[in-house]
């Protein structure tokens, strides 16, 4: 069952990874702290990961300094991030007014820069639910960014094995 989300309309100010950007957004006070915002579904290599770097400056070209349009759920993630799905323009629009219609996460599991994450497939819709899964499936079967690596280690496995990462990375932000 999906969660409830509210929509923003937000300005990315920085990519920290492929699935971690910081945003201001319009509503906020002019004085209020950016936003730090994680993608919901997806999980992007680390940077220190092999295709971690690629996976940001993938996430950077999509997004950094450009309007987003952020549904964000209720509930903020372990480390205090809001939890969003990101849309943008996609980069084939060549008009001066373009629609906000690339969901960046999805894109991310097209390139093969960034996992589905299954575990949380209940909090999306069975139409979302099934674009990632699809995603992911066709971009492990072109063998596609970090698919071509047989030994491609899901980020959770690597923070896993490296127990200091998520705070030494939530310190970047502050």
């Amino acid at each position: 069952m999906p969660l409830a989300s509210t929509a923003l309309l937000c300005l990315v100010i920085a990519v920290s990874d492929g699935d971690t950007l910081k945003v201001r957004c319009h509503d906020d006070d002019a004085s209020a702290s950016p936003r730090v915002v994680r993608l919901v579904a997806i999980d992007a290599p680390e940077i220190t990961q092999p295709f971690g770097r690629r996976a940001k400056q993938s996430m950077s070209e999509m997004t950094l300094r450009k309007p987003v349009r952020l549904e964000c759920r209720e509930k903020k993630g372990r480390y205090g991030r809001d939890l969003c799905t990101a849309w943008v323009t996609p980069a084939s629009c060549t008009r001066p007014s373009c629609e906000l219609t690339l969901d960046a996460g999805h894109a991310m599991l097209t390139l093969g820069l960034a996992w589905w994450e299954a575990r949380f497939a209940h909090e999306q819709s069975p139409q979302r639910r099934g674009q990632y899964e699809f995603a992911q499936v066709e971009a492990k079967s072109k063998h596609a960014g970090l698919w071509r690596d047989a030994d491609a280690m899901p980020p959770w496995e690597w923070r896993a094995e490296h127990p200091g990462w998520p705070h030494r990375r939530a310190s970047a932000y502050q």
